[in-house]
């Protein structure tokens, strides 16, 4: 079938009107027209080619809602008219290890990708969600619960949602823990919102005063300036888990410091440049791990989405048309959001 979506050819050109084809539903497919999508700094460094991989044509796009409008013979879990979402995977091997543990990102034969991964539809590489159609199979097709209102503000707990759940919860974090959440963007708001939610004392990093007032109202119960050292030193030794959302290259032992014996200062931002190699005595000394997470497993994802709906629990977001992406990306770089743009697919031409 045809479909309108946004992408781009090459890596020095600015996303545009695209048509791309998409398979029929097979028997196991979820077709899903897609209402929103959320625009996610991995976008920005697919299309760019600032991470080694890019297939071009690129249609980016992994934080995907909208409603069911055809479903194949064999789907048992979703009918005609549903509320579903789509996350950063859509197939995976399904019988190694991690796959039979219901850890699919974790994929030891690799997982098949929203966007940019090898696949048998034309045009051999999947794409993605800022499209107004895809069809996915119903095992990675998850299920909306929140009101319809709400749903461009569900988009982005597919990925940035997910990315900061998954660490709290395999971590156990909750009450009587003291987290740290550090960068207050896409991920880091979400990661406030969540550990405040799991019931832990949550402490938001910063290096603006002006934006203290923001963290607290999404949950933060003390709010540190990280560019204030006598600050800082205040709360060394004190964290059980520190949540290092940024995306940018910067100096973990600032961070490591801080946690207690046996803390973990969980990285989930992926930077352009690696990090400056940390002091190794400082772990030693307290027992203290550096650690990484990615995305959950479906299960996972489902669990967190009917948190977030239990909870009253969405993104914060900047709802934008099409022809407003580039401009999007640009905005992304300098942080000019609060805290996610996501794309009206109504919009699409």
């Amino acid at each position: 079938m045809t479909v309108k979506a946004y992408g781009t050819s090459a890596a020095d050109q600015p996303l545009a009107p695209l048509v791309i084809q998409r398979r029929e539903p097979g028997p196991k497919d979820v077709q899903i027209e897609i209402a929103y999508c959320g625009i996610c700094h991995s976008d920005l460094h697919q299309t760019r080619s600032e991470w080694d991989g890019t297939i071009y044509p690129c249609v980016p796009g992994h934080e995907i809602v909208g409603h069911v409008s055809a479903v194949g013979a064999a789907v048992s879990k979703f009918a005609i008219g549903d509320a579903v979402g789509v996350g950063c995977m859509v197939d995976s091997c399904q019988h190694c290890p991690s796959c039979a543990e219901g850890l699919e990102q974790y994929c030891e034969t690799g997982n098949t990708l929203t966007y940019n991964s090898p696949t048998q539809d034309p045009p051999g590489h999947t794409l993605g969600g800022y499209s107004d159609r895809i069809v996915v199979d119903e095992k990675f097709v998850l299920r909306v619960t929140h009101s319809e209102e709400h749903l461009a503000a569900v988009a982005p707990l597919l990925c940035a949602g997910i990315t900061t759940y998954s660490p709290l919860r395999h971590w156990n974090v909750g009450p009587g823990h003291k987290v740290g959440v550090v960068g207050i963007g896409g991920l880091g708001h979400m990661g406030v919102k969540f550990a405040h939610a799991l019931g832990a004392h949550t402490v938001g990093f910063t290096t603006s005063e002006s934006k203290r007032a923001d963290i607290l109202a999404l949950g933060a119960d003390e709010v540190i300036l990280s560019r204030d050292a006598a600050e800082m030193a205040q709360h060394a030794g004190t964290f059980d888990f520190i949540l290092d959302t940024v995306g940018t290259s910067h100096k973990l032992d600032d961070y490591t410091s801080l946690l207690k014996r046996d803390g973990t200062l969980c990285l989930v931002g992926a930077p352009e440049h690696p990090h400056p190699s940390p002091e190794v005595f400082p772990l030693i000394m307290g027992r203290k791990a550096i650690a990484g997470s990615t995305i959950g497993g479906i299960a996972e994802t489902q669990e967190m989405l009917d948190f977030c709906a239990e909870n009253q629990i969405v993104s914060d977001i900047e709802l934008i048309p099409a022809e407003q992406i580039n401009v999007a990306y640009e905005r992304m770089l300098k942080s000019d959001v609060k805290y996610r743009f996501v794309i009206d697919n109504a919009s699409l031409t």
